[in-house]
């Protein structure tokens, strides 16, 4: 029972740091910037982060181009950390996925919001 409860605290501990730390680096990027959900590594958020800011910032704001994000995310994240990145980016939508562990990031920027996750790539077999 005690080691149950040290266990329990323990973990609450590292979850609270994982969130400041996450706080932190968002902070340097927009302050408009929230996750929503996340099984990513920091530094492929900060990834994320930035390469959406960055375009983001380039489009007029009343005319954002949500297609234009989703494909340049994906394909950043493809080429940087291996094949099957998927992006979805828009106002409103669902969406139920399955992803890659330390592959999942669901965030927003001021009122956009962008899912981006990774799937498992399986060979193809021949018969």
């Amino acid at each position: 029972m005690e080691l149950e409860k040290r266990s329990k605290f323990l973990k609450s501990l590292i979850q609270n740091k994982k969130t400041i730390e996450q706080q932190e680096q968002q902070q340097h990027f927009n302050n408009n910037v929230k996750v929503r959900a996340c099984d990513m590594p920091l530094t492929l958020q900060n990834h994320a982060f930035r390469c959406a800011c960055d375009l983001l910032d380039s489009m007029p704001s009343k005319n954002r181009d949500t297609k234009r994000l989703a494909l340049t995310l994906k394909k950043e994240f493809d080429s940087t950390y291996g094949p099957a990145w998927h992006c979805i980016v828009g106002t409103s939508f669902g969406s139920y996925v399955t992803h890659s562990v330390g592959g999942f990031l669901y965030f927003s920027i001021d009122k956009v919001h962008i899912l981006l996750f990774k799937t498992a790539v399986e060979p193809l077999h021949h018969s």
